[in-house]
Parts: structure tokens; C-alpha cells; sequence
């Protein structure tokens, strides 16, 4: 590969030029080995904030991070393989659910996911309330446990697209996280390197979203979906609302048990309503059928999501854990709850301990909110609305601020609207 000036390739971006395939490689190659220095890759990263990236950059930058280390090599599994990514959100414990749901539907989910930041869960920190659960698997481990259980929710192993991982940790404090560019090659260069043959991307919009605005919720998924075109990967997106909590449990251990309790049979509508459109594009794409709503109405993934638990040293028999304290939130006023801000519900159940401000902050498993009022429920004045969950009482005075405001109230009985959609619109 012949060697690029770096400065060169800074300038060339910031005076909106679009860098060949084999510029992008020797970058992301050099920038891996450590010969690219942090602060030029910084000038590039914020460029392509300012620049963006043609489609051809974008699936060159992808390719250049998945060759950055190993790739997982799913061909040998008898089963079709399918996985699902989110974009994080508040409440959003459908992986949970949905990975043994298309296990019993005889498709094989290698689940790569990673840990909460900030307002938004992460899925590995969910399913660690399970006591002797690990996120940690061999290659050997997760093939084996894909080919007999049909799924596994696991963490990506250090050698998974390392490029990605550094190059996000300069994101992180060079103000250039929002960049869709870098968004969507960070997302698919992981989908791909997992080695799964379709995708289905599930895009969060709205005020507890990364996204907040729908249209560049839908730059973003056009984006991710391109790559995965282009890398000969099934992929399409659902952008699905983002404004209400799903389910009413947001935390850790309370999350786990409302996914369970979907699996069982009797999951909140919005949960199921979300894990069904995904499980429909999925089985799709991988070329499967089958009912999903049915699956879930009957239990039907239940002995699925045990051997799952299982395989991977948990205990699906065992209590999950509970908080030291809890306090309820009372209604201020009679009358139809007309919004609850996810993003406020989020960031307090951050506060009480469920979630991290940093990636080496440890989480509380018990900790959490349940929102035990929603948008459409009728209330009455000094009804709990919603009960607060933590092991640390001096976290609720903190938890209550990120609350204020943040559920609505109005005078009158049940509301005459009809429910704004959870599904918005499906790309590609």
C-alpha cells in the first residue's frame, strides 16, 4: 500500500474532497498501528462532521475497521444467521427478548452488544442482575452455543474491529459522537466483522433517542443500510419512536423481569408491539416464518431464553436483585397522563445508580424506575406515577430533579387521540 501525508488527507477532507479507498485504508491501517497521531485523526474526525462522507468513503471506512482485526466466521452453523441492532433508547430491553424469540424460530443470533452510557441501558449490564451470568465467550463458546441454543448476548471480543474502538474513544472528547459518517461506519463495521448474513437496524427516534430529529434518524439508517449492501449483508431499519419508555421498567434487574415476562406471555403492549415488527423483518430476511405475537402470547421462547441464560452461567430460576430503598412519585394532579419525557426518566434512573457517566463506572443491578403511570393512563392526585429504586439514598434527591417536569398531567378523562405510532417507517 503506497504511504499517504496524513496533513493531505486532513486538508483534502476539510475542503470537502472525497478521499479514495485506498487513502481510507492507509489511514485506518496507520491510525490502528498508532503511526497516525490522535490529533490528526481528530482533524479528519471533525472534517467529516463538517464534510460528511460519499457513499463510497463510507463503505471504504467500514471495510478499512473490519480489517482492522479478526472477523467471526459463521458459515459452518446450520442455521441462518440474522441479528438486530438498536441505537439505544430508554426502557429498550427488546434484544432481550427478541434474540431467543428467532432462536425458536430456528435462526442463529449472534448477539455482540455492549454496556449502557449516560441515559440509555446497555444490554450487558441487563442481563449481569442475572446471577452467574457472563458476558464473556470464547469463538468456540458462542458457535457452539449459536448451533445448539440458536442465540447468544455476549460482548464483542477486544480483537472485533479495533480501529472502531479507538477511533470512538476520540470521538468521545472531540465533540464528533454526533457524526452520522462515523456513526454508521462505527455501527456496521461491528455487524459485519460478527460475520452475520442479514441485519435488521432498529433506528430510535425522539426525545430518549440518540436521534431526536426523524429526518436524521433517517439519514443515519440509509446510511448503515448502504454499508451493509454494499458488504453483501441483508440489512434493513426500522426507525421506531423513542419519546415514552418502553415497557415501564428502566434499569437493570427490572428490565430483565419485564422481558421475561414478554416471554411469558404477558410483556406491555409498546414492548411487544416493537419486538414483533423487528421479529417479522428478521425472520424475512433470514428467510424463515413464523408468528411472532403468537410465540410470545403462548410463551412459546420461554424454554429458549432459559437455555440461553444458562449456557452462558446464569441462573434463570434465581431471584433477580432488589433495592436497598425505594420511593414513589406521586401524581401533582387528577386527571390523563399526556407525556412522560424519556430521556428525564432515563437520566434518573442513571442517577440512582442503573446507569455509568464513565465506561469504567460500575452499575447498580437493582436499581431502576418503574413507570407505573404512561401517556393514556387516567390518574388521580397523589397516585404514584412512578416508583424510584436504588441501594444509595442520597441518589434520590437527584433522581426526583431529572423527574421534574417530566410527566404531564391534564384535567379530563380518557384521551380522545389516537396513540401516536411506535412504528415510523422501514429502510430497505
Amino acid at each position: 500500500m503506497p504511504p499517504f501525508d496524513m496533513v493531505d488527507l486532513v486538508r483534502a477532507k476539510r475542503d470537502g474532497l472525497e478521499l479514495s479507498a485506498e487513502q481510507i485504508a492507509w489511514l485506518v491501517a496507520n491510525y490502528t498501528a498508532g503511526v497516525v497521531a490522535d490529533e490528526q485523526m481528530a482533524a479528519l474526525a471533525m472534517a467529516i462532521f463538517f464534510q460528511g462522507m460519499s457513499p463510497d468513503e463510507l463503505a471504504a471506512l467500514t471495510s478499512g475497521m473490519v480489517a482492522s482485526g479478526e472477523a467471526l466466521d459463521l458459515s459452518g452453523l446450520s442455521r441462518p444467521t440474522v441479528d438486530k441492532h438498536s441505537t439505544g433508547g430508554v426502557g429498550d430491553k427488546v434484544s432481550l427478548v427478541l434474540a431467543p424469540l428467532m432462536a425458536y424460530f430456528g435462526a442463529a443470533v449472534p448477539q455482540l452488544s455492549g454496556r449502557g452510557l449516560g441515559h440509555t441501558g446497555g444490554t450487558l449490564d441487563k442481563l449481569e442482575a442475572i446471577p452467574g451470568w457472563r458476558s464473556q465467550l470464547s469463538t468456540s463458546e458462542l458457535l457452539d452455543q449459536l448451533e445448539t441454543v440458536g442465540c447468544a448476548i455476549c460482548a464483542a471480543g477486544a480483537a472485533l474491529a479495533p480501529a472502531d474502538r479507538k477511533l470512538y474513544a476520540l470521538r468521545d472528547v472531540t465533540g464528533t459522537v454526533e457524526s452520522i459518517p462515523l456513526i454508521a461506519s462505527s455501527i456496521m463495521s461491528k455487524k459485519i466483522a460478527e460475520g452475520t448474513s442479514a441485519l435488521v437496524l432498529d433506528v430510535k427516534v425522539g426525545s430518549g433517542a440518540f436521534m431526536d430529529r426523524r429526518e436524521r434518524a433517517v439519514e443515519l439508517a440509509h446510511a448503515m443500510v448502504g454499508i451493509g449492501h454494499r458488504a453483501g449483508i441483508k440489512v434493513s431499519a426500522l426507525l421506531t419512536a423513542m419519546d415514552v419508555p418502553l415497557g415501564r421498567a428502566v434499569g437493570n434487574a427490572v428490565e430483565v423481569a419485564e422481558a421475561v415476562a414478554a416471554l411469558e406471555g404477558h410483556g406491555p403492549p409498546d414492548l411487544v408491539e416493537v419486538t414483533v415488527a423487528l421479529a417479522q423483518v428478521m425472520l424475512e430476511l433470514a428467510g424463515l416464518e413464523g408468528d411472532p405475537r403468537l410465540a410470545l402470547g403462548t410463551g412459546a421462547a420461554m424454554p429458549t431464553w432459559r437455555a440461553m441464560v444458562a449456557a452462558q452461567g446464569g441462573d434463570p430460576d434465581a431471584p433477580l436483585p432488589g433495592p436497598r430503598l425505594t420511593e414513589v412519585v406521586p401524581a401533582a394532579r387528577t386527571g390523563v397522563v399526556v407525556r412522560l419525557e424519556a430521556r428525564a426518566v432515563g437520566t434518573a434512573a442513571w442517577r440512582l445508580g442503573a446507569g455509568r457517566a464513565r465506561k469504567e463506572d460500575d452499575v447498580s443491578p437493582s436499581a431502576g424506575v418503574i413507570c407505573l403511570a404512561k401517556p393514556g393512563d387516567y390518574v388521580e392526585k397523589g397516585q404514584p406515577v412512578m416508583e424510584l429504586r436504588t441501594d444509595e439514598p442520597l441518589r434520590l434527591g437527584r433522581a426526583r430533579e431529572a423527574l421534574h417536569g417530566a410527566l404531564e398531567v391534564t384535567e379530563g378523562d380518557a384521551p380522545t387521540a389516537v396513540p401516536a405510532p411506535l412504528v415510523l417507517e422501514r429502510v430497505g
